[in-house]
């Protein structure tokens, strides 16, 4: 009997998949507990329709990212802070302050948790990697300066 998974079954497979089982599967354990439906033709073409709808989501959102990493990449973003004598900050710069700074200089959102960076303690130009999508990802500098 075929089945269209409305949860997760760890030995079956994901939410919306097409499976086989046997009948008194079916009809004893998974659909009563609300874990699958029967594989009609309107429900089958329905979980059609929507994979090819998400699959469309996922290329446009991949499109944006490669848009928007070229924009960002070779772009040199400026923090100035305060800094002691010998070119150390006081306190530290970490990515929600390079997004906050990405918002401010280039009007572009990117969220903290892409940032991909390491603390920052003093004065200097450093290299970050933000990722966009799984495989899209830009580098930008960061210079760090002291504020006057």
């Amino acid at each position: 009997m075929d089945v269209i998974l409305t949860q997760d079954v760890k030995t079956l497979g994901k939410k919306g998949d097409l499976v086989k089982v046997n009948e008194g599967y079916a009809r004893n354990f998974l659909i009563p507990k609300g874990l699958a439906t029967e594989a009609t033709k309107g429900a089958i073409t329905q979980i059609q329709e929507k994979k090819e709808a998400q699959k469309r989501a996922e290329e446009r959102a991949k499109q944006q990212a490669y848009e928007l990493a070229a924009k960002l990449k070779g772009q040199t973003v400026t923090l100035k802070v305060k800094a002691g004598e010998k070119g150390k900050i006081f306190g530290s710069i970490n990515s929600a302050d390079v997004a906050t700074a990405i918002n401010k200089q280039f009007k572009l959102d990117i969220d903290k948790k892409k940032i991909q960076i390491d603390t920052i303690k003093e004065l200097g130009t450093f290299t970050a990697k933000i990722k966009l999508f799984p495989e899209v990802s830009a580098e930008i500098k960061i210079s760090v300066q002291a504020a006057e």
